[in-house]
């Protein structure tokens, strides 16, 4: 399912109603920092994820048990 030009403008109009013209900037700058933040968790856990297949069975039996 693809967004076409006119639904796009819909929505930039109907966020720009609901939230008001100087608050868009707040919403896009809190919206980065939660894609930031999700994307560091999730490159941590594939981190500790390969690091943990990569051990013995024993290190990871000590590690789940921190």
């Amino acid at each position: 399912m693809s967004v076409g030009f006119t639904e796009m403008i819909l929505i930039v109009l109907f966020i720009t109603v609901v939230f008001g013209a100087k608050r868009i900037p707040e919403l896009a700058r809190a919206l980065g920092r939660a894609e930031y933040e999700f994307n560091k968790a999730k490159t941590e856990f594939r981190d500790e994820k390969e690091t943990l297949l990569q051990g013995s069975p024993a290190e990871a039996r000590d590690h789940t048990e921190k």
